[in-house]
């Protein structure tokens, strides 16, 4: 699997985002992908060294439109620990 494919996108929320100054930083990846691959894929992509991943599934939740009722599909995170020093510039991603 490409690097570029288990990192599919950062999260960008007020909770997430507040990790920063912590050197956390939050990731949507792969379903398949294990916190080896994470820590991997990170250290390549953006050139740092990754201290700790924390990885978390969540499940898909029932949804309503109209009278119809469907599973919004499960997505994977990744919490991920940058050893002292490092940083991200996630501004440029977007």
């Amino acid at each position: 699997m490409n690097h570029r494919e288990i990192i599919r996108r950062p999260i960008l929320t007020e909770k997430s985002l507040r990790g920063n100054e912590g050197g956390k930083y939050t990731f949507e990846v792969a379903l398949g992908a294990n916190k080896l691959t994470v820590k991997q894929a990170v250290e390549v992509i953006f050139s740092v060294q990754v201290r700790k991943v924390n990885v978390i599934n969540i499940p898909g939740r029932l949804r309503r439109r109209g009278r119809y009722t469907f599973t919004s599909s499960k997505m994977r995170k990744a919490i991920v620990t940058l050893a002292p020093g490092q940083k991200i510039d996630l501004e440029s991603l977007t």
